[in-house]
């Protein structure tokens, strides 16, 4: 095998965490090369043209409580815009249909929602340094689910908080880590209408991929698609990162920004240790669905929550599109509705809204994709106090970053980015002539 160039470092992932990583290590000089096995940039954020509009499929929403990714819509001079403020709220509770103000859906949510996250800047006073004390280390081993239903009694209250909690997991809550919820909100300083506001309201102009673009521009990294690493092999000099139709490329150190559920697939050399192979075997929680919603003709703007179990659980208007209505839905699990069989995504949305036609659906199955194998991260119970650093750290030459093991904004761009710049300035320090 002969390789013509050795690369101060390869990339593996042209989402923004590996785009991120290739524009700080350009900027000082390196040569880089990234590697995609797609054939487009952003990872699981992707603006495509559906239903007769740019549509977000995957990751969407920005927030200025998020600061790496607001740091770079500034940068880029990118603005945002926020979706339309709901008139119309519809939720189940209690085993029924409701329907009232989108403030006295959300008033229902804050009732125990405040109660249940009251502990956040307790067990994380510095959000952005998740691992900085060990009390949280107590509470680990805690689900949502099993907080939820010890601390509230049955009933709509708790429907409510089960279903919100289901919507923000994108995923069941049998599993779902007390401790990544608390994270959460304890980095909108405990504020959880300020955390769901940052989830769900405010939108680039131009998309997500207008931000990945000039990331990608400004690095002037190269980038080469259609490549599937198939393995990386670190032999303490070089980092070869070989694809499965057989390329490879070389460098002098690598950064891998692979989500946890495709991670498995890559054979590494020498092979990772224990703790983090364990943590890439053992996932996150996230596998739901994202659909969006073409209605016919014009609806007041809604927002609809439904029950924590069903296939869709969550609605909300996003456009109005030639007389007619752009909505956008999720569900917990991909498993249990295919969210492009436009009949199935009629009977999900009818539970709540009563008299709203779907004419046309939009999806991208995440969960079944190889390259993602879930939609954002969010982690299983003792995953935080057992794994995380484990995933953070360096393995010989190769580095690891992305959303999925973030310090702060873990699920979100801005995690994203974080995780590439410091990844990128540990591949300096070994690119440096006194780097160890």
């Amino acid at each position: 095998m002969t390789i013509e160039t050795t690369y101060d470092a390869v990339v593996i992932g042209a989402g923004f965490a590996g785009l991120t990583a290739a524009r700080e290590l350009t900027r000082q000089g390196a040569s880089v090369l990234i590697v995609e096995a797609r054939d487009r940039i952003g990872g699981r954020t992707w603006l495509d043209h559906r239903l007769g509009r740019d549509l977000e499929m995957g990751g969407t929403w920005v927030h200025w409580t998020q600061p790496h990714v607001w740091a770079e819509l500034t940068r880029y001079g990118l603005e945002t815009t926020p979706s339309p403020e709901p008139e119309r709220a519809f939720w189940w509770a209690d085993g029924r249909r409701h329907e009232g103000g989108a403030d006295q859906l959300l008033g229902l949510i804050g009732g125990t929602n405040q109660q249940f996250v009251r502990d956040s800047r307790k067990y994380f006073p510095e959000p952005f340094r998740p691992l900085a004390r060990d009390d949280f280390k107590a509470i680990d081993d805690v689900s949502v689910q099993e907080r939820i239903r010890e601390q509230f009694p049955a009933g709509g209250a708790r429907d409510l908080l089960e279903s919100f909690w289901a919507l923000n997991f994108n995923g069941p809550l049998d599993d779902a880590a007390l401790t990544q919820a608390l994270r959460w909100v304890a980095l909108t300083n405990g504020d959880w209408a300020v955390n769901f506001e940052a989830c769900a309201t405010y939108k680039i102009v131009g998309g997500t991929a207008a931000l990945a673009a000039a990331i990608l521009a400004e690095s002037g990294a190269g980038i080469e698609y259609g490549f599937t690493v198939e393995s990386v092999s670190d032999n303490a000099e070089v980092v070869d990162v070989r694809s499965t139709d057989g390329r490879t490329v070389r460098a002098r150190t690598a950064i891998v920004t692979l989500p946890l559920h495709s991670l498995a697939a890559v054979e590494f050399q020498p092979p990772l240790p224990a703790a983090k192979a364990a943590g890439a075997s053992l996932g996150q929680v996230s596998k739901g669905a994202k659909v969006w919603l073409r209605l016919r003709g014009v609806h007041a703007p809604f927002v609809a929550l439904g029950g924590a179990d069903w296939p869709l659980n969550f609605f909300q208007v996003e456009y109005a599109l030639d007389g007619d209505t752009i909505a956008v839905g999720f569900g917990p699990d991909a498993a249990r509705i295919d969210a492009e069989d436009l009949a199935a995504v009629q009977a999900q949305l009818a539970r709540l809204v009563p008299g709203a036609e779907v004419v046309a659906v939009a999806s991208h199955n995440w969960v079944d994709d190889p390259l993602s194998g879930e939609t954002w991260p969010m982690h299983r119970t003792g995953f935080l106090s057992t794994h995380l650093a484990a995933m953070q750290a360096a393995h010989g030459l190769v580095l690891f970053a992305g959303s999925d093991i973030a310090n702060g904004w873990c699920g979100f761009i801005d995690g994203a980015i974080e995780s590439g710049m410091g990844a990128a300035r540990d591949a300096a320090a070994l690119l440096s002539p006194h780097g160890s």
